[in-house]
């Protein structure tokens, strides 16, 4: 699945601001109207070290209502965390319904780290994938709305990143011994991630592979997805809004009357 992905998609900074002047505003306005109708969204964001997750997470947060929604970041689990079931901790992170909560990492290092680090075994591990399509189910059975992103780069692009995080001196925190372990298990990692976009894309919660080479295809194309995916759920129940099409559409009017 992922040899497939076109890690050479990108993005020029003009039709960027083009795209970005549509979806910064109707966001906000889906936002508003999803809220009045009571759905929780749940955005998770999955992907390779050095990425581009935080900048990504970022720039969606600039264009949304901060009072209605939430930054979750996932650690490793903490002491009383570990004597509970492990899905536990993340039943906490659901959003209330009319909020959105946004999750930098989830429940999915269940069958990446936590199995390639051996931290748990061969029967968990398959038990997870399981688990994990379960939690899904019935948090979509009970109207919630769940958008995956895996964010996909290169080995090469990866070492690229870190060389030269490691060069600043205002990012340099941001590389560990552990991110280079990681890094030389590119390929251990690449099998484990096929495996779990198979086993847990589903039609309630899909999984969308983000070619997050050029940050500026990365940002639009996770606020199109995003975007249309709300869309569709106010349409299903019957709201009334103004589509991204319609709002592109005024905007290149005004634009052109402008001229």
């Amino acid at each position: 699945m992922l040899e497939k992905v076109d890690l050479k998609a990108e993005l020029g900074k003009k039709e960027y601001n083009e795209k970005m002047n549509v979806l910064r505003p109707h966001l906000f306005e889906l936002q508003r109207v999803a809220r009045k109708a009571g759905i929780p969204t749940m955005v998770v964001f999955e992907g390779w070290d050095a990425a581009g997750k935080g900048t990504c997470i970022g720039s969606l947060l600039e264009w949304l209502d901060p009072r209605w929604f939430k930054v979750q970041a996932t650690y490793a689990p903490l002491p009383d965390e570990i004597m509970r079931p492990w899905m536990w901790r993340f039943w906490l992170k659901t959003p209330n319904h009319g909020e959105i909560a946004i999750l930098d990492r989830s429940w999915y290092g269940r069958v990446m780290v936590e199995y390639i680090d051996e931290l748990i075994d061969k029967q968990q591990y398959e038990r997870a994938f399981i688990e994990i399509r379960q939690f899904e189910e019935q948090l979509a059975n009970d109207g919630y709305l769940i958008t995956k992103f895996w964010l996909h780069i290169s080995k090469k692009e990866q070492k690229k990143r870190f060389q030269a995080m490691e060069k600043d001196p205002h990012e340099k925190w941001k590389v560990a011994k552990e991110d280079w372990k990681h890094h030389k298990q590119y390929d251990v990692y690449e099998e484990a991630v096929e495996r779990m976009l198979v086993e847990t894309s589903t039609h309630y919660a899909p999984w969308v592979i983000v070619e997050a080479t050029c940050l500026r295809h990365a940002r639009v194309k996770i606020a199109e997805t995003l975007a249309r995916n709300i869309e569709l759920r106010l349409n299903d129940k019957g709201e009334k809004f103004m589509t991204m099409d319609e709002r592109a559409k005024i905007l290149n009017e005004k634009a052109g009357a402008a001229k």
